[in-house]
């Protein structure tokens, strides 16, 4: 097993479906070390298939963190993360000098490794006001509320991202002020070394992957999940793709075929947003899936 000379953390980041969990699985069983989850679904214990969570032989195979570790009735967000990401990695540090971090939520990644500006409260009144209103009025009016109200937040935002857009929005209405205004990008360090690798796939081979995710998804049961969760369909953990379609499936809106397909196309729009983060960071060394993940660690040292 390679030793590195000071704690360090390995992200893996990446879009979904492109393999990130078993090449995560893989360096951390070489490092005989534990697993950070980054993604902002797979922590919540209801939701297992439709966030894709790994399997329990996974699970079994290597320790995780955030995996699990809440309920959806939690208020979670990227400061939250930040805050018990970097609990995780101490404590992994206090037996091993490399953790890993895998996941696709960027907001989540970003504030792990550069600290996060401290958002106002937001009421949960306010919260539901803005969840309900996309419910009823959908993504089109996310977008016009914000371009209307904030044009600051519009000229930079993901524009078809509703969780990034309702965030905005709902500081907008709880503080009167654009969430730009409280971002000042200042970037905080770490007392740890960080390594970011990329995993990429052709895109017809990503879309393939998305799609036979999909289908499995429904064969082993994301309906019965789904509905299970109606109770707790306006909370904001179920505000994500492959919860939302069924719900317009149970609502009468759609078909189930219907509603597989809408979860295939709103996972590969996701993905391209994925990815359109991600390139931005160019700390970020991009391999394939497939890439023996040990020159990659021999490098490590050199770099």
């Amino acid at each position: 097993m390679e030793k590195l000379a000071e704690n360090t953390v390995i992200i893996i980041a990446g879009p979904t479906a492109v393999g990130k969990t078993a090449f995560a699985i893989a360096l951390a069983q070489h490092f005989q070390t534990a697993i950070i989850s980054a993604d902002s679904r797979q922590c919540y214990r209801e939701m297992r298939i439709g966030v894709a969570r790994p399997s329990e032989a996974e699970l079994a195979a290597v320790k995780h963190y955030f995996i699990a570790s809440h309920t959806v009735t939690d208020e979670l967000n990227a400061g939250s993360f930040e805050k018990y990401a970097l609990a995780a990695a101490e404590e992994i540090f206090q037996k091993n000098r490399v953790a890993i971090m895998v996941g696709g939520t960027g907001l989540y990644i970003k504030a792990f490794c550069e600290g996060i500006d401290p958002m106002p409260d937001v009421p949960k009144t306010t919260r539901q006001q803005v969840i309900d209103g996309y419910h009823q009025k959908g993504l089109i009016w996310l977008q016009k509320e914000l371009e209307q109200k904030d044009p600051a937040f519009w000229k930079v935002a993901e524009k078809q991202n509703p969780q990034r857009l309702m965030r905005a929005l709902e500081v907008l209405y709880a503080t009167g002020h654009s969430i730009m205004d409280y971002r000042t990008k200042q970037k905080t360090a770490r007392p740890f070394r960080i390594i970011k690798i990329g995993l990429e796939l052709p895109k017809e081979i990503l879309h393939s992957n998305i799609h036979q995710r999909v289908d499995q998804m429904m064969e082993t049961g994301l309906p019965d999940e789904v509905t299970s969760l109606l109770p707790f369909r306006s909370k904001h953990a179920l505000q994500t793709v492959g919860y939302r379609e069924i719900f317009d499936y149970l609502d009468g809106k759609v078909t189930l075929a219907e509603a597989a397909n809408h979860i295939k196309i709103n996972t590969r729009q996701y993905a391209k947003r994925q990815m359109t983060w991600f390139k931005k960071d160019a700390e970020i060394k991009w391999f394939s899936p497939s890439t023996t993940v040990l020159p990659i660690i021999a490098g490590m040292e050199s770099d």
